[in-house]
């Protein structure tokens, strides 16, 4: 008798279980060398670190509902937090009917690895690219297709709803790049958003911008300072005890969206810290509800 629930078991999992990795790019991805093998190391929760080749996860749901949310975790653009931000967040997506893209874009602690921008950037933009490539055969619609990042994986979130008008000359000209990069909708857990270090955060200014960025490239990744009237509607989500990337930085971008009249939304909780991630944690516990309900509404 037992065999009928497990094959519905069986049948639910498959259902929603990510594929293997998938590069990015069809050759070497551009903008920066690869690394020797055996740089990448994996620590604990999946943290990936001295990423050698950017790939990508998908979770596919039995039913896609047509939305697809491109997921980019954080990690201070040092390494990539994969389960907290990343692959939880694609399961529960998948179990919505909303196909998820986990990506694990280019990072390192290292200067020599050359992944200061718009490396990661490139990543990303790739990333939306090919969902949008592979829309039809995921049953995914192409002007629903959002961007999610945390933390740092915020801030390069952010920079694919501002900067998607740059363009990068080290980005291939295939017909994946040929597609439009902007992403449909943003939602931004906790993100960084400031390049400057007395209200942003210092580490991840530090690790994209290089040892001495001009004041043209802070100003550019600032992205407070790039929102237009082109930026897609945002959901934010903060904690107000946040001491690692201060409230401020969603508040910031929440201001500008609305001075450009660009729909916004945010979520923000007494308590919770930073890095909360999927499951949430204090009074941001149940956060996830809120989002479902703002990607119903869209």
């Amino acid at each position: 008798m037992f065999k009928p629930i497990l094959a519905m078991i069986v049948s639910a999992t498959v259902g929603l279980q990510a594929e293997q990795w998938v590069n990015l790019w069809p050759g070497e991805a551009p903008g920066a060398p690869r690394p020797p093998a055996g740089a990448e190391t994996v620590g604990e929760g999946g943290r990936y670190t001295d990423v050698e080749v950017p790939q990508y996860q998908l979770f596919v749901p039995e039913k896609p509902n047509g939305q697809a949310l491109v997921i980019l975790p954080g990690g201070g653009y040092s390494i990539v937090s994969m389960e907290n931000e990343g692959t939880g967040v694609g399961k529960w997506c998948a179990e919505r009917g909303i196909t998820a893209m986990v990506v694990k874009y280019r990072v390192s602690k290292k200067d020599d690895f050359g992944y200061q921008f718009p490396v990661p950037q490139m990543d990303a933009r790739r990333a939306i690219r090919t969902m949008r490539a592979k829309a039809e055969e995921l049953g995914v619609e192409p002007n629903k297709i959002g961007i999610m990042g945390a933390s740092a994986g915020g801030h390069l979130a952010s920079t694919c709803a501002t900067l998607f008008n740059e363009k990068f000359e080290a980005e291939t000209e295939d017909d994946i790049d040929a597609l439009s990069c902007r992403p449909d909708f943003a939602v931004l857990l906790y993100p960084v958003i400031g390049m400057d270090s007395s209200w942003g955060h210092g580490g991840s200014a530090r690790r994209l911008l290089g040892p001495e960025p001009s004041d043209e490239l802070r100003e550019k990744c600032a992205t407070h300072l790039q929102v237009s009237k082109e930026t897609p509607p945002t959901f934010l989500v903060h904690a107000s005890d946040d001491g690692a990337v201060p409230l401020r930085n969603s508040a910031e971008f929440m201001s500008a969206c609305a001075e450009k009249k660009v729909p916004v939304s945010a979520a923000v909780y007494s308590t919770g810290g930073h890095g909360f991630g999927w499951q949430g944690r204090g009074s941001a516990k149940g956060w996830m509800s809120d989002l479902e309900k703002w990607l119903k509404s869209l």
